[in-house]
């Protein structure tokens, strides 16, 4: 019973390559398919968010293009240390 269910290759060359041939192509195969599912799967993720957001105001900045608003502290260089800023003196 065991043998049964156990693959075996064939011994003929031609048969075996023709077998590989047939193994390769079923392989692109499926990596195209997956690649086919992916996309739609990306493309409907983007088509839902789109969907969602329809109607919806788009915000805007307050500032200009070249403003960026945060706060900052300016650091001493004595604190800095000397290998993480080369050119301090």
């Amino acid at each position: 019973m065991r043998s049964a269910f156990e693959p075996r290759k064939p011994r003929h060359r031609l048969l075996r390559f023709a077998l590989g041939v047939v193994g390769l192509g079923l392989l692109a195969l499926l990596v195209m398919f997956s690649v086919f599912v992916g996309a739609a799967m990306i493309a409907i993720g983007l088509g839902y968010k789109l969907w969602k957001r329809r109607g919806r105001p788009v915000a805007r900045a307050r500032g200009g293009r070249d403003v960026v608003e945060g706060e900052y502290r300016v650091v001493a260089p004595t604190l800095l240390g000397r290998s993480s800023t080369p050119n301090a003196r």
